[in-house]
């Protein structure tokens, strides 16, 4: 093969690369930590950086393309609309017996008082990063390569992400982020993977935390 053969989509390769180099700063930084101090909100600072507006600095600057072409805008809201509602009917099903597991009350029992805001505001902020992240910006930079089974690919950085939080959550996510993809894929759109996401952790942490009473 020769070189000359060896063509790669380079934005592709620029989200590839700056969404692993992201994800390994977030393990071993900690910004904001002068303002905020070494806080649950430093936390939430450093991943909104991170996740969200570094992202969205290369698609503006970078790439010179509008975020609307990485899902950010409100897409096809009729199907976006059906697929939260339904999903989140569904979630909050499974989620009602399974976040009662000891392994999910060991590790979101105390989460819903982790942060000085709303612990429900606290996951909104940073799941909206976290969502234009992978079902944005990753997603739509890979689809354009690759075709379909970006929806597959982009689930594996989130699972890997996922590590030191209860296993059955993680084992998941190879699935789980792949229907996230679904929803941003079909709707054109970011912000529903984004909704769903929000209610399943939320709803996961009252269950938990046993906010939310059994039968």
């Amino acid at each position: 093969m020769h070189l000359n053969q060896l063509q790669m989509d380079w934005r592709a390769v620029v989200a590839i690369v700056a969404t692993t180099l992201l994800l390994t700063v977030n393990e071993y930084h900690l910004f904001f930590t002068g303002l905020l101090g070494d806080t649950a909100e430093a936390r939430l600072a450093t991943r909104t950086l991170l996740y969200l507006v570094i992202p969205l600095a290369i698609i503006l600057l970078v790439f010179r393309q509008s975020p609307a072409a990485y899902g950010l805008h409100v897409g096809d809201w009729r199907a976006g609309l059906l697929l939260t509602l339904g999903s989140c009917a569904a979630l909050a099903v499974i989620m009602w017996f399974v976040g009662r597991t000891a392994d999910f009350e060991g590790y979101y029992a105390e989460a819903t008082s982790a942060t000085r805001m709303p612990f429900w505001l606290a996951d909104g902020i940073e799941l909206f990063g976290w969502e234009f992240f992978f079902r944005g910006f990753l997603l739509f930079a890979l689809y354009r390569a690759v075709g379909p089974i970006a929806l597959v690919l982009q689930a594996v950085p989130f699972t890997l992400a996922h590590f030191g939080k209860p296993e059955l959550e993680t084992l998941s996510c190879i699935f789980g982020g792949t229907a996230f993809a679904y929803v941003a894929w079909r709707t054109d759109s970011a912000l529903y993977p984004f909704l769903i996401h929000w209610f399943l952790t939320s709803f996961t942490k009252l269950v938990a935390s046993g906010a939310v009473p059994p039968f």
